[in-house]
This record gives structure tokens, C-alpha cells and sequence, in this order.
């Protein structure tokens, strides 16, 4: 479909946006680049949406179809040694998102290359999805009620499947979820005397175990729900009771009665677990991105097109892991979407210091862009 020059062009801005990673409402230099490459192919380009956003659209009228990429890198000290990895310390794009937005570019090239056909094509190239919720703000800054759409999809690479493969669940694709930070402070004092102090410690270790049987004591088997408990800080001597120990980690739900049995569960266990231990908690439970459900007839419609590129299709179990585009679905109907992006060898996971996208599946993300366009406005 795509020009071989086109191809290693794509290669060349996702390695250049690999270089020069930045993160969520920070990518300035990222939102330049796409503005001004659309803007060279005849999109009309709109900018300013949850700061760094960029809307870009070509054709007229109803129906309208939205095609989204995430932009935005994470804090992490890359460590691939590649020739073009990160050069801002700290900063990588270590979950594929360069990728992603390389990929709506070479499709976006080719669209304005064939012209559009009945209708209006709408690219939505948003920022700051790791765990700032930039498709949230994006729709609070009016992007559906400034550019409305009749469906809207998302892709996003997944090195857990090999390249041929593609997924689009009719329901449940990612899960929702929610962070939380419980306090406990109590008399502190002399390791040797314990006893004249409170157990801090005691109450958090105990904690600790407790949260993270919810889901197997308060949840049926049959729905899936996770408590993780990943950060314990408390003390700094070997011999002093801490008086304040912290406790943070992740929860994850489909259902959102499972949700709020797993927020309850937890308040009441940690607040028990304190006062056990002479101590009082705090908790602090914060509800971050809703389950990422696409709409049926949008994932049928994804399958086909994918189906008719000879894509692998076979339907793959939901991930607990989450999703701002759940905001989208949550506004329009519509389909999240997994390319298969798997290594021979070594295959780094998303969000390590040694992940890369596969450059070898560029090319299918964006003919699957291009031919759903097709698909859906007759271009």
C-alpha cells in the first residue's frame, strides 16, 4: 500500500520522537512536529486542546470517523543502547507511543494522498495517557462538542502478541482503575522497648497481606478484580519504632460494583488494621481511568478490515491493565485495539527500560487506518 521511501520515512520521525521523548501536557516539540507535517498534506489542523493536544481533519460532513494516538513518553532511564534512544534523561518512550503516532502519520500521508471519500476523517493525536488522562481532558476542552464524531478507535501496540496478530473484543478490552495511599501513624519510640510505642509496622506488614486477598474473599471467582500493594516507606533507624509508615498501591475492576466493593473492602481493612495496633489511618483513594469497553458493531468492523488485510483476529482475554481511551468510548461509540508487536528472542514488556516498538509492524497499523477509512467513508 505505502511507498517503500514513505515506510522509512515513518521509521525515521518514530526514531526521531524516540530521541527526544516527552511527558503528558509536556510534548510541545511532538506537537509541532505532527502540526506540521499534517498541515503539509492539506489536513486542517487545530491545536490547543488539553495544551499540547492536536485535532486534524480532511473531508466534509456526516459520517465522521475519529482515528486517536497517544503521544506522550514516561519517566524512565531508557536502557535499549540503541543508536537512536532517548537523549533526555529520566524520559523514554518505553510503551510504543512514538510508534503510534508515527503510524497515524503515514496513514494520515495516504489518506491525503487518495482524498476522502463521503464524510470526514478526524485525527486526535492526545497527550499525557500515562495516568495524567489526557483523552479526559481533551473531552472537557470540548473535543467531541467542537469536532463530533459517530465512532471513534485507538490502537495501541502489544508486544505480548506476534505481528500478524490483531485483537478487537466486542466488550471488555481494558480494565478500570484506581490508586490509593493509606497513612498510619502512632506513637513511635525505642526498638528495644516496644512497648511504649505503637505498632506502626506491624499494622502496615499485616495490611499489606490483607488488601491484597480482597479480591479472592470479596469478589465471586468469577469476576476478576486486583489489589496490589507496591510501596511500603517507614523508618529510617535500625533501632526506633517508626511513629508514620505509608502504604500505596493499585486496584483494578471491570464491574463497578466490584469497584466499589474493592474501595469499601479496603478503607474498612486498613482503618481496622490501625486501630488494632493502636494506630489510626488515613486513606487516601483515588478513582483514575473507568474500564475500556468498546461498542460491538466498531469491534466487528475493526476485525473485518484487519481480517481482509490477513490479520489474525482470534480473541485474546481482557487485560487488567488501563486506559484513558475508555474516556472516548465512554463519550462515543466505538473500538480499542491491539497490534501484535512481539520480538523473536528477547521481547521486553511495555513500560520496561529495554521495550522498542517493533518498527516491522508500522506499516500494518497504518494500512489498517487506512483501509478503515475507506471502509467507513468510501474513500
Amino acid at each position: 500500500m505505502f511507498d517503500k521511501s514513505h515506510i522509512d520515512e515513518a521509521i525515521a520521525w518514530r526514531h526521531d520522537l524516540h530521541r527526544h521523548p516527552e511527558l503528558g501536557f509536556e510534548e510541545h516539540r511532538t506537537s509541532e512536529i505532527i502540526s506540521g507535517l499534517l498541515s503539509g498534506w492539506g489536513w486542517r489542523v487545530h491545536r490547543g486542546l488539553a495544551g499540547t493536544g492536536v485535532v486534524a481533519q480532511m473531508g466534509q460532513g456526516a459520517p465522521v470517523i475519529g482515528l486517536r494516538a497517544d503521544i506522550d513518553a514516561l519517566p524512565i532511564a531508557e536502557a535499549t543502547g540503541l543508536a537512536y534512544a532517548s537523549t533526555t534523561p529520566g524520559k523514554m518512550h518505553a510503551c510504543g507511543h512514538d510508534g503510534h503516532t508515527a503510524m497515524l502519520l503515514l496513514a494520515a500521508r495516504q489518506i491525503a494522498q487518495e482524498g476522502v471519500g463521503t464524510g470526514t476523517v478526524t485525527l486526535i493525536f492526545q497527550p499525557a495517557e500515562e495516568n495524567d488522562g489526557g483523552a479526559r481532558v481533551m473531552i472537557e476542552d470540548g473535543l467531541f462538542r467542537k469536532f463530533p464524531m459517530d465512532q471513534v478507535f485507538g490502537i495501541h501496540n502489544w508486544p505480548g502478541l506476534a505481528p500478524g496478530r490483531f485483537v478487537a473484543r466486542d466488550d471488555k478490552m481494558m480494565a478500570a482503575f484506581a490508586v490509593f495511599e493509606i497513612e498510619v501513624t502512632g506513637r513511635g519510640g525505642h526498638g528495644a522497648m516496644p512497648e511504649q510505642s505503637d505498632g506502626v509496622i506491624a499494622a502496615v506488614t499485616a495490611m499489606a497481606g490483607a488488601l491484597q486477598e480482597i479480591p479472592a474473599r470479596a469478589l465471586s471467582p468469577l469476576e476478576p478484580g486486583v489489589v496490589s500493594v507496591t510501596q511500603i516507606h517507614s523508618g529510617s533507624a535500625w533501632n526506633v519504632c517508626p511513629d508514620r509508615a505509608l502504604l500505596r498501591g493499585t486496584t483494578r475492576w471491570f464491574d463497578a460494583a466490584a469497584g466499589d466493593i474493592i474501595e469499601d473492602r479496603l478503607s474498612r481493612i486498613a482503618r481496622s488494621f490501625a486501630e488494632a495496633q493502636g494506630c489510626s489511618a488515613r486513606v487516601d483513594y483515588q478513582r483514575r481511568y473507568p474500564a475500556t469497553i468498546n461498542t460491538a458493531p466498531q469491534a466487528a468492523l475493526a476485525r473485518e478490515v484487519a481480517a481482509a488485510m490477513g490479520l489474525d483476529t482470534t480473541p485474546v482475554p481482557p487485560s487488567m491493565a488501563a486506559e484513558d481511551f475508555a474516556f472516548m468510548l465512554g463519550e462515543v461509540p466505538g473500538a480499542y485495539l491491539w497490534l501484535g508487536a512481539g520480538r523473536a528472542g528477547e521481547n521486553p514488556g511495555l513500560h520496561s527500560a529495554k521495550f522498542d516498538f517493533n518498527d516491522q509492524v508500522l506499516p500494518d497499523g497504518a494500512e489498517f487506518w487506512v483501509r478503515l477509512v475507506r471502509r467507513c467513508l468510501g474513500a
